[in-house]
């Protein structure tokens, strides 16, 4: 059997083009936000909505401490938590254009004590021991070297943080039809390999169905000229 195709890496190129293209019109962040549950304007993922509670919880966040949105994309997630929990936040990502939209976001949310910055999943830029808690949401599929992933966010956690990751995991590693980059997907063993303990993975058919009922409408629509839909 012949070996996998490798993953066909993201580019921060990639993604300004992908984050201009939703920011360029509204089709695209309407339909999202009423199937995830997120207000109007809001510039999230499709983690959704009712995820953000047992997210806060699982990170366990005191007011002082500092929480680093990893992969931060728009930072819709990161925000919302910092705000709740009363904490900083740091978001990391390398598409300029996503930075530029987080940083709105985060005065339009009003949380003051956001920073954003240029960074990778693999290498931050933070130093060793500087966060008391990691949150990366549908990203850690996308490294080449996922390992080196999980190993950069032990490095800047302090002794007891914690890390809260959402993704998506085969049911059958072998079945062609998933992405290779889904089919490598492994949470506890990435997080085991790289030295954490107390390693809980969840399944969540709940947001999964909400994803579903997006994708469903999204199909039905004709795109036109719009590249976001596209």
């Amino acid at each position: 059997m012949p070996e996998p195709t490798p993953p066909k890496p993201r580019s921060a190129e990639y993604f300004d083009g992908w984050y201009a293209n939703k920011a360029a019109t509204t089709t695209v962040a309407q339909i999202m936000n009423r199937h995830m549950g997120f207000p109007p304007g809001m510039r999230a993922g499709v983690v959704p909505a009712e995820a953000l509670p047992e997210l806060t919880g699982e990170l366990r966040l005191r007011p002082g401490s500092t929480l680093l949105d990893l992969a931060c994309g728009r930072g819709a997630y990161g925000l919302l938590i910092a705000k709740q929990a009363g904490t900083s936040l740091i978001g990391v990502d390398f598409s300029a254009q996503a930075l530029a939209e987080a940083r709105e976001q985060a005065a339009r949310l009003g949380v003051p004590d956001a920073a954003f910055r240029t960074g990778e999943l693999t290498a931050t830029g933070l130093p060793n021991a500087s966060v008391e808690a990691v949150l990366c949401t549908d990203a850690i599929q996308f490294p080449d070297e996922p390992a080196v992933a999980y190993e950069e966010i032990r490095r800047v956690l302090k002794p007891g943080g914690r890390v809260a990751l959402t993704c998506w995991e085969p049911v059958d590693r072998a079945d062609e039809r998933v992405a290779p980059r889904i089919r490598r997907a492994d949470l506890a063993g990435g997080l085991r390999q790289a030295g954490f303990t107390g390693i809980e993975v969840r399944d969540r058919p709940s947001w999964l169905a909400r994803e579903y009922t997006l994708w469903d409408e999204a199909v039905t629509l004709d795109p036109g000229d719009d590249p976001a839909l596209r």
